[in-house]
């Protein structure tokens, strides 16, 4: 599992790669100075703060740099070294997930029905991939990414969830508020509409870790 101090030394080493500061880093990629600073890592409360999938993949793009070469930042090393354990990620698509041919009634995968991809270090023997075959929230999730889904994980306000429902809908979307009686998601495009899903026409929520595109 990815840890919220590996993603920032990788975004510090990035940076530090292209010869900028964090609050350069930033400004290269279009973000405000102040996306990066250490200062907003930990918010008031002292939780950990994440830096958003779109901030990243912004960066990524502005200085040329493979989601590969960022994970080996990550954990430390240089782009090119040898990534300390791969990882055979299981991988399905989008239309499995919505028809619930491979995911049990808790979204967690089941045995069978799985093709495999490699992924560095993604150590979290409940995660899977969703390989998407058509857009979905444009710009952020269009077709062929490779979306990285963790069931097992904990979900707080502001992470980027999928949920399935009893219905087979699926939705991708930014957690607002999530209660017993319902979940309301806010839309990733555009509008920035928003969806409550009540309890009973929920079938299972699961966090975001990463896209590839």
């Amino acid at each position: 599992m990815l840890t919220h101090k590996q993603v920032w030394d990788g975004i510090d080493r990035l940076a530090a790669r292209n010869k900028l500061s964090a609050s350069g880093l930033a400004k290269r990629a279009g973000l405000d100075p102040t996306t990066f600073n250490k200062s907003k890592r930990i918010t008031k409360q002292g939780k950990p703060r994440w830096p958003s999938t779109e901030s990243v993949a912004k960066v990524l793009d502005a200085t040329g740099t493979s989601m590969r070469d960022f994970v080996e930042l990550m954990q430390g090393g240089s782009p090119g070294s040898p990534v300390g354990r791969g990882f055979r990620l299981r991988c399905t698509g989008l239309s499995e997930v919505e028809s619930g041919a491979c995911l049990d009634a808790a979204g967690f995968p089941l045995a069978a029905g799985w093709e495999e991809i490699e992924y560095p270090a993604i150590d979290d023997e409940h995660a899977y991939a969703i390989e998407l075959d058509r857009d979905v929230a444009p710009p952020f999730y269009r077709s062929g990414d490779i979306v990285v889904v963790s069931p097992g994980s904990s979900i707080r306000r502001g992470d980027r969830a999928i949920a399935r429902l009893r219905a087979g809908q699926v939705l991708f979307g930014l957690v607002l508020r999530r209660t017993a009686q319902r979940v309301v998601l806010s839309e990733l495009g555009g509008n920035k509409a928003e969806e409550v899903v009540e309890a009973e026409r929920l079938a299972w929520l699961a966090r975001i870790l990463w896209v590839s595109q």
